[in-house]
């Protein structure tokens, strides 16, 4: 699902070292995962314009549509969980997330 997300936030093909290297997982792993997504239609293999040795990896319209709703679908629960908090809380909580994501950034 993260290759999914990945590929729909880049908007573009990816090679799948782009992709490896995206989603934090080694050449062969990703290799596997573009070869599962393929199988169930989520994404096409295509040539490089640049290179064609080389094979990039797009989402099909079945792909792209199944990471909108993985989004769609953790926006709300983000909704709903946020909802639970008062106003002060969600203040608190904006600014030590932007913390948090500004040290994770620099890490």
């Amino acid at each position: 699902m993260r290759m999914l997300e990945a590929l729909a936030a880049a908007g573009e093909p990816m090679s799948i070292s782009a992709i490896a290297e995206l989603i934090g997982v080694d050449q062969p792993r990703a290799s596997r995962l573009v070869q599962q997504a393929e199988l169930m239609g989520f994404v096409a293999r295509e040539v490089d314009p640049q290179d064609a040795r080389r094979m990039r990896v797009a989402l099909t319209d079945q792909g792209r549509a199944v990471a909108t709703s993985m989004r769609r679908d953790r926006r709300d629960r983000i909704g709903v969980a946020l909802e639970q908090f008062t106003a002060e809380e969600r203040a608190d909580f904006a600014r030590l997330f932007t913390m948090f994501a500004t040290a994770w950034a620099n890490r």
